[in-house]
């Protein structure tokens, strides 16, 4: 099968569909899934004559299922392409079975924080990404009345700070600014997205070693993550907009969600494959790029966020893929509070996940909920992303799940290569990836030319969330 065509049909012995993994053949036409066949409810003659002329492309054990929706990506282009941009971003993201990424308001120059720098996104953005693409616009003071518009020109929905953000051009916003944000979503049924942490009075700043994570750590307390989330479990409550807690660190603020919830608020959460691999005791003295806000926190506290994603309390798992330029990771003198604060994992969201989960007691089919169903619910692209059935965009990641690698520079495809997992072992290798039906990715490979396109929302596509 070469890279860039069209598959008409895919046929493997592990097929997940629903909870199920089965022998399957899934047939596509113009970009969409026609049908999904089960091997056992056919005989050999009549699978021949479903086929024909139709050529089948036969990945024998290898397990395939929808392609994995990263809800949670900071791609920086325009402004900041040195960081990453939509051309090393989608390669990356096919390398990892990623089919779909939504693109954060920020960290680019400028902002989508208006309409007219929403075009100017999607304008760089044109041509230059191997997967499907969709963007959010952002929440800023001031900007409310630009909401609406970017809402009718298709966003996925909106992003805010309730602290620094980490560049000046995207400001945090104060509970004025919210309210006035809240008045212009309500009706819309798009989303507001926090980054959940608070600058709290009283608290003591923290004086130590900055090459000790410890010190960065006491520096971005779970009180802050609680208090913040206080604030947005009481919007969402009084205004009933959807509301969404981007990468959730703490466990403490559980509590608070749980009692959202049941009081009836619209609420999601997510948290980040860091979280949930990495733990704060294993961070070794100067290694700046473990450094991301909210902080990787305990291993105990790990626990806790894996016990809150099996029952449900946590939604969702993205990436959060938040690269720079090495200098400003400040690895020279190994200063936590310095250097820039994201981490870079895109590529590898699928493996790190598997790798953890399936220790954890999940399940294949859980992968398919927490990765690609319920990220593509939350930007409201589930009517045609994140499900192996008829009508649905063929986007398929057909993968190893058994098979460990190890993380290597050079295989790696983001543009700046520093993260926390190099030399480090993952399992379950991606094998080939498709994006509407055409093989954008093989083996290392991709197709010759970016085939992925820009994914607008309708007014009418904003949603509750399903739960």
């Amino acid at each position: 099968m070469e890279l860039g065509s069209s598959v008409r049909a895919v046929r493997s012995r592990r097929v997940l569909l629903g909870d199920v993994i089965q022998p399957a053949v899934i047939s596509i036409q113009d970009g969409s899934i026609r049908s999904v066949r089960r091997w056992s409810a056919l005989s050999e003659e009549e699978e021949e004559e479903e086929d024909a002329p139709c050529e089948v492309w036969d990945v024998g054990d290898r397990l395939v299922m929808p392609g994995i929706v990263d809800s949670h990506v900071h791609v920086n282009e325009p402004g900041r392409t040195s960081w990453e941009g939509f051309w090393t971003a989608t390669r990356a993201a096919a390398a990892g079975g990623i089919t779909t990424i939504v693109d954060m308001p920020l960290n680019s120059i400028p902002p989508t924080t208006t309409l007219g720098n929403l075009n100017e996104k999607m304008r760089e953005a044109e041509g230059k990404c191997f997967v499907d693409t969709a963007f959010w616009g952002g929440v800023i003071p001031g900007n409310q009345l630009e909401l609406k518009p970017m809402v009718r020109a298709g966003v996925a929905g909106f992003k805010c700070f309730l602290i620094h953000s980490g560049v000046d051009e995207f400001l945090h916003v104060s509970d004025s600014d919210l309210h006035a944000a809240m008045q212009q979503l309500q009706g819309t049924g798009s989303v507001l997205l926090f980054h959940a942490e608070k600058e709290v009075p009283g608290t003591i700043e923290e004086r130590g070693d900055p090459c000790e994570y410890s010190t960065f750590l006491r520096s971005r307390k779970d009180v802050m993550e609680v208090e913040a989330i206080r604030t947005v479990t009481r919007l969402c409550l009084q205004y009933r907009v959807r509301c969404h807690i981007v990468h959730l660190s703490s466990a403490e603020p559980l509590v608070l969600i749980r009692e959202a919830r049941e009081a009836g608020a619209p609420l999601t959460v997510e948290t980040t494959h860091h979280y949930l691999t990495l733990s704060s005791e294993d961070i070794p003295p100067g290694a700046t790029q473990f450094k991301c806000c909210p902080p990787i926190r305990s291993r105990a506290n790990q626990e806790q966020l894996w016990s809150a994603l099996k029952a449900g309390d946590i939604d969702m798992v993205v990436s959060d893929h938040s690269p720079c330029t090495p200098d400003l990771k400040k690895l020279d003198s190994g200063d936590f509070n310095q250097a820039w604060g994201g981490i870079s994992s895109l590529q590898f969201g699928l493996s790190l996940f598997w790798s953890a989960a399936s220790k954890q007691g999940f399940q294949l089919s859980d992968a398919t909920r927490i990765l690609s169903r319920n990220t593509s619910q939350l930007c409201c692209l589930d009517d045609r992303k994140g499900s192996l059935a008829a009508g649905y965009d063929a986007d398929l990641v057909i993968w190893d799940p058994e098979r460990e690698f190890v993380v290597k520079e050079e295989n790696i495809h983001h543009k700046n290569k520093i993260m926390p997992y190099l030399g480090g072992k993952l399992q379950g290798l991606v094998h080939a990836t498709l994006v509407r039906g055409q093989l954008v990715y093989r083996e290392g490979s991709f197709c010759p030319k970016p085939l992925g396109k820009h994914l607008l929302v309708s007014p009418g596509q904003h949603q509750t969330p399903k739960r």
